[in-house]
């Protein structure tokens, strides 16, 4: 492989079998970095296991000159999440980015949502990124080098981001997500790591199992909905170039790429005590009424 962006840096990227996972760890690997592709092969509701997608995308990486090895530990649960980071280290010697992309799917209204569903959906989105970014940040905290350039790229969505009625596990998963980059943004920084989150817009095989009166985003792999349009901005932050970003979401949708802003305060109300209910209800009408189209 010729000289690329991301020569001598290692990266860990779940859920890297198939979709945006897989587009992820292929261009990691062209640019240069040697990848562990994480894949429990499961269905998209999360059950079985398939060493294939993993096997797969490894195979294509080594035969166009990459390095790569493929995972298939389940990253929801603790222990193997801790064997995921071990193996990186292991096997390449180091650690520079972790990108979270392995999800599942158990959509319903949240009526009529079983327990099971919600607890599956929040169990491999939002403990699965804890997990392996808890074992990901103490082996960097233990390096103690507020200089170096390592990189937590999780993955969000709109669904959360804009409420999807249909998927209120996933969404609040996703939103978790969005909370847990804040925070490590905001804690592991002296430890030269940076964390932030992508958006994604793609045909994959998630939106394709969405009903299209509901789906946002395309239903088929056209050149411009192809995951593989994900991935650049994804290679990018996993660069050493990008300590300047962190704690922020991206969207990244076929060849548009959008910052979003950080939750902020649009409006403020002021008392000089407690407040009278009643006197609070009037400030609270004229002074947010107008924000929210009353």
């Amino acid at each position: 492989m010729a000289m690329g962006r991301l020569d001598g840096r290692v990266a860990i990227v779940t859920g890297a079998g198939r979709g945006i996972g897989a587009s992820v760890a292929r261009l990691l690997a062209r640019e240069g970095a040697q990848v562990v592709v994480n894949d429990l092969g499961a269905q998209l509701d999360g059950s079985g296991t398939n060493s294939g997608p993993a096997a797969g995308v490894v195979d294509e990486i080594t035969q166009a000159g990459g390095k790569a090895i493929a995972d298939f530990s389940d990253v929801s649960d603790h222990a193997a999440a801790e064997q995921l980071i071990g193996t990186a280290i292991g096997e390449f010697g180091r650690l520079d980015v972790l990108v979270n992309v392995a999800g599942i799917l158990r959509d319903r209204m949240v009526f009529n949502m079983a327990e099971r569903e919600w607890d599956d959906v929040i169990r491999v989105h939002l403990k699965g990124t804890f997990n392996t970014t808890k074992f990901a940040a103490a082996h960097w905290r233990s390096l103690r080098d507020a200089d170096a350039q390592n990189r937590i790229i999780n993955f969000t969505s709109v669904s959360g981001l804009h409420g999807a009625p249909g998927q209120p596990n996933y969404a609040a998963a996703k939103m978790g997500i969005v909370g847990l980059t804040y925070s490590c943004a905001n804690s592991l920084a002296r430890y030269g790591v940076t964390t932030n989150a992508i958006s994604p817009g793609a045909a994959t095989r998630m939106t394709a199992s969405i009903p299209d009166e509901k789906r946002r985003s395309p239903a088929s792999a056209t050149d411009e909905h192809s995951p593989d349009n994900v991935a650049p901005v994804v290679a990018y932050l996993a660069g050493s170039e990008s300590g300047w970003i962190n704690g922020r979401i991206l969207h990244s949708a076929g060849y548009q790429l959008a910052l979003y802003d950080n939750p902020q305060p649009i409006s403020r109300i002021a008392g000089t005590g407690p407040w009278d209910l009643d006197t609070l209800s009037t400030h609270i009408e004229q002074a947010f009424g107008p924000l929210l189209g009353r």
